[in-house]
């Protein structure tokens, strides 16, 4: 039998750094490709499997990405992210047909791709509710919209100039907050890369297109001083509580985490396990806060951060026994993916 062998597309700050280690240590042939050559389906032809962490501001992953993740699977060849995975990625849009679709428990959520429809709604459904644009992380997208008036507001816009998808300002204001809260190097040099963005912004935000022709919004539920970050990676699963910035209601981008195993509803775990072998994803992430007491979802998302998660203190199973010590999800993944190969050969 030929010796596997896999291709990565390395990105530096990614999951990359450490499955390359990974091949490394325990002798896996692997080989560094670049996904945006035209000729990426050749330079694939000798491997088994392709494995890339690709992120939400990378524009031209976003525009091939999904359309080249398809195509190997139809060639025989294993992807991670995998289309089940992916698909939805950065996509609230997409998320909220998916999580309907399979029967989760979601914040409701609602879409107008009209601005006749989505006045009429205005007009007809109760404040305060969330403006979301349909990509973006760290909430630099998410508003709260307290009354018509400002509802009425983001329609306007939304159906005419429209949105930047990626605001140098209000990455700016997200970067002064986490300097503020944290006051370590790391962060005042993101703040000053971000104020100098405010005058030469990056290529990649130009190449964005303007958000319009939609409105997205969801219910708010009251009194979440902190929202539950779930990650599901096969047949573990682990959690992060991050609470909500000062006089706001947003958590995500925060940068204020714990991870005590007590402070997690295993309600939430039993959810997030349910609804992947629902979507029959490779690994995902899920946002819960709470509605009336019950556990809901507001997003998901298959591209997982680094730093945070190492500070874990452990994980679950899929039979929810729980399991003391520190862990690299970056492992779990590489593994599952070579035995996901290993797997597909013995069948042939």
């Amino acid at each position: 039998m030929k010796k596997m062998k896999i291709a990565i597309q390395h990105r530096e700050d990614s999951h990359t750094e450490r499955w390359i280690e990974y091949c490394k240590t325990n002798n896996i042939a692997y080989k560094l490709v670049d996904c945006t050559q035209s000729d990426i389906i050749e330079e694939l032809s000798d491997c088994d499997g392709l494995m890339w962490h690709w992120g939400h501001q990378d524009y031209k992953a976003k525009i091939y990405a999904s359309e080249l993740t398809l195509s190997l699977e139809k060639a025989g060849k294993k992807v991670f992210p995998d289309t089940n995975s992916s698909w939805h990625y950065d996509n609230k849009i997409s998320q909220k047909y998916l999580l309907e679709a399979v029967n989760a428990p979601i914040i409701k959520s609602y879409t107008f791709y009209t601005k006749k429809e989505a006045l009429d709604w205005a007009n007809k459904t109760t404040f305060p509710k969330v403006f979301k644009l349909k990509g973006g992380s760290t909430s630099l997208n998410v508003e709260l919209i307290k009354n018509k008036r400002q509802a009425k507001n983001r329609i306007g816009i939304a159906f005419k100039r429209g949105f930047s998808l990626v605001s140098g300002w209000k990455i700016f204001k997200d970067k002064l907050y986490q300097f503020k809260t944290h006051r370590n190097k790391e962060d005042f040099i993101g703040l000053i890369k971000s104020a100098i963005r405010l005058v030469f912004p990056a290529r990649y935000r130009l190449l964005l297109p303007r958000q319009k022709g939609y409105v997205l919004f969801q219910d708010f539920a009251e009194n979440n001083t902190y929202d539950t970050r779930v990650i599901v990676v096969g047949d573990k699963c682990f959690a992060g509580r991050r609470y909500v910035r000062k006089n706001d209601f947003r958590a995500s981008g925060s940068g204020l985490w714990a991870f005590e195993k007590e402070l997690f509803d295993e309600r939430c775990i039993k959810i997030a396990f349910e609804t992947t072998e629902k979507i029959e994803a490779q690994v995902m992430s899920y946002d819960f806060i709470f509605e009336k007491g019950e556990p809901k979802i507001v997003e998901i998302s298959y591209a997982t951060c680094l730093g945070p998660y190492d500070k874990c203190t452990g994980y679950w199973d899929r039979d929810m026994t729980w399991h003391e010590g520190r862990f690299k999800q970056q492992i779990w993944m590489i593994e599952n993916f070579i035995n996901s190969i290993k797997k597909s050969k013995d069948n042939q």
